[in-house]
């Protein structure tokens, strides 16, 4: 068999971390390749992309999770003994709580919350100079996730709970002192969330049966036990961090309306498919996740290319979004172009590729989506603010590439009269002593 291209140089780590999002689809341009051998963290690697990559990385015969992320990853964004790093049983089991978790109805029911605390901060913002979109929305989404999931939030805490979460995906791939401060931060969270799921296992602190924290902290395993505490706060911590990172999709939501004006007046009429169909195109074309990673998990060729049992390989997701093999005009914003057909699980894979039951797909997709549409609803309809001179570049080199200033608001105006109320019936957990 032949064997894929080779990058030249010994390790190309700096390489990767200096453009984490264009990398892999810039080298296989320059190879004419769908794929290349190169080193990454001084091990051996391969790089895909494209949508036929993606199919056989998503095989789970071939590839398998267990080893593949970083250390540097799981000790802050993942966490150690979650999802993320099983395969086969084990992920099917533990797949099948987060499943059941995020339910069309239980997150319509986080929908409610943080619609409520969109009212709220918007009532707030009216009264101050200018308003950091990114940093406010992480606050919002945090105290929102904890309401609905009966994780118990003191006001006091909210800022630093919010802060915590934030470092977990915001610093994590930083170096130096940021990544020191997102290790901290998942410490910190997660020895929070032991004490709260051993408060419930207990008997000490009521949850209602099938809130997220209740599920969690009762979650039977494959093994026929419940998850150990530190797992289990673990992935309570998988529940809470990744909807309040879809601050970062929320913000990108924000951009892509001022950089569209002409999508913002189509989206203040009544057409639910086409504001569908924007959320699609943020998803598609903003930076979110630059790559996923397994190993291989027994020997196979594809392609022309041998894949030894135990080599690194990383998949390309925002290349793989922007193929023009599969897109047409890919760096075009046209979120016409979700209105005519509706991709396949390759083709479309911002959070992951595949189908989210069996596979590693982000479970969370779904929550990703609702809340974005909520916001550019409410950006639209309820919300009237400028956008004053600012830096609105998209910082390609950092982990996630936000706007350079964050999204900066001014002049904020509540469009909807002052005594709107909340949206449903709330309950607020007491705040832990």
């Amino acid at each position: 068999m032949s064997t894929a291209p080779q990058e030249t140089g010994f390790d190309h780590s700096l390489a990767f971390l200096s453009d984490p999002y264009r990398y892999i689809s810039s080298r296989c341009r320059e190879l004419g390749s769908d794929l290349f051998e190169t080193r990454i963290l001084l091990q051996p690697a391969i790089c895909m992309s494209g949508p036929e990559a993606a199919a056989v990385f998503y095989d789970p015969e071939r590839f398998q999770r267990a080893g593949a992320a970083p250390e540097p990853l799981q000790a802050t964004l993942f966490g150690k003994g979650g999802v993320q790093g099983l395969d086969g049983a084990a992920h099917r089991e533990r797949k099948a709580l987060f499943m059941k978790v995020v339910e069309p109805e239980r997150v319509a029911a986080l929908a409610g919350f943080v619609a409520s605390e969109w009212w709220s901060a918007a009532r707030r913002w009216q009264d101050e100079d200018r308003v950091i979109l990114y940093q406010e929305v992480v606050q919002l989404l945090t105290r929102a996730v904890c309401t609905w999931a009966y994780v118990p939030l003191a006001e006091d805490e909210v800022d630093k709970r919010s802060r915590q979460m934030a470092r977990l995906f915001d610093e994590a791939a930083n170096s130096g002192a940021g990544h020191l401060r997102s290790r901290y931060a998942r410490r910190r969270l997660e020895k929070w969330l032991a004490r709260l799921v051993g408060d419930i296992r207990d008997g000490r602190y009521a949850v209602p049966r099938g809130c997220a924290a209740e599920a969690v902290a009762n979650h039977v395993d494959a093994d026929a036990q419940l998850l150990p505490v530190e797992i289990a706060a673990v992935e309570l911590l998988n529940v809470l961090r990744p909807t309040v990172a879809v601050a970062v999709f929320i913000v990108f939501a924000a951009h892509a309306l001022h950089a569209h004006p002409e999508c913002r007046e189509r989206l203040g009429g009544d057409d639910p498919d086409y504001e569908d169909a924007f959320v699609q195109e943020v998803r598609r074309c903003y930076p979110f996740f630059p790559a996923v990673a397994a190993r291989v998990r027994v020997d196979f060729d594809w392609a022309g290319v041998h894949f030894p049992e135990g080599r690194l390989v990383l998949l390309d997701l925002y290349g793989s979004n922007r193929d023009p093999r599969v897109w047409e005009a890919p760096d075009e914003f046209r979120p016409e172009r979700f209105l005519d057909r509706t991709p396949g699980a390759f083709d479309f894979m911002p959070q992951g590729g595949a189908e989210p039951y069996g596979n590693h797909r982000c479970p969370g997709e779904g929550i990703a989506v609702t809340l974005m549409k909520q916001a550019v609803g409410f950006l639209v309809r309820h919300l009237g603010y400028q956008v004053p001179m600012q830096d609105l570049r998209l910082d390609l080199s950092r982990l996630p590439a936000l706007p350079c200033d964050g999204f900066i608001l001014s002049d904020v105006r509540v469009l909807e009269p002052q005594g709107r109320g909340r949206t449903q019936a709330q309950h607020r957990p007491e705040a832990r002593l």
